[in-house]
């Protein structure tokens, strides 16, 4: 009964299609007859390949990033399991020009460079001053929306869950009633089988009488 399939009621139906399912809580030949199993794989080793790409509905592969090249290279980094690159300390440094005394653009370069280092310094300092302002407050918030997300994920993990049981506990319950379905029509239809084979037996015995009686009746007709 291996090849048995459910066809589902009409309620499910999707797209207009009949939905088939086959009766794995039912269906136990596999391990009754373990013949079966090497036929089944015999089968299917004869089945062609399935096809390595993927499905045309299979949407394609989305490019993460693609309008920012720096994420994108930085993703690629992390993809490919290399280190962050080494800190450029330069840029925290004040080096004065190297040739003495100097020209005026090194200098000119130099001085661009420490006020760039000065401003970057103040900035720090206002960012490290908010951060102690309002920084507690804002990680408290921050916690508070990842805790919520995650109260969300697992209440919907839990309903999908309970869905998953109830359909499966439905399932079971729709295939143990069409397996005894099934075995209530395979026995009918061995007993009628039986019966058929018991009534051409008959059948068979009665032709033999036939023919005995009217042979009998011949010999009888021409004494």
């Amino acid at each position: 009964m291996t090849a048995h399939l459910q066809a589902m009621d009409g309620a499910d139906q999707l797209h207009g299609t009949t939905v088939l399912d086959s009766l794995p809580y039912y269906d136990n030949d596999l391990e009754q007859y373990p013949i079966l199993r090497e036929k089944v794989e015999k089968e299917l080793a004869q089945e062609p390949k399935p096809p390595q790409g993927l499905h045309p509905r299979v949407p394609p592969p989305y490019e993460l990033f693609k309008n920012n090249p720096m994420l994108a290279a930085e993703l690629a980094r992390v993809e490919a399991h290399q280190p962050l690159p080494p800190l450029d300390t330069i840029r925290y440094q004040l080096p004065a020009p190297t040739a003495t005394p100097g020209t005026d653009d090194e200098w000119q370069a130099a001085l661009r460079n420490a006020h760039a280092q000065l401003e970057h310094q103040r900035i720090r300092h206002t960012n490290l001053a908010l951060l102690q302002s309002y920084g507690a407050n804002a990680w408290r918030i921050h916690n508070y929306r990842l805790e919520e997300a995650a109260k969300q994920a697992e209440k919907a993990l839990e309903e999908l869950k309970e869905k998953t049981v109830e359909l499966n506990r439905e399932r079971k319950n729709t295939q143990t009633g069409y397996g005894a379905q099934l075995t209530a029509l395979e026995t009918r239809w061995t007993e009628l089988l039986s019966n058929i084979l018991q009534v051409e037996m008959a059948n068979v015995a009665l032709d033999a009488e036939v023919s005995r009686i009217r042979k009998r009746e011949a010999e009888l007709e021409n004494m």
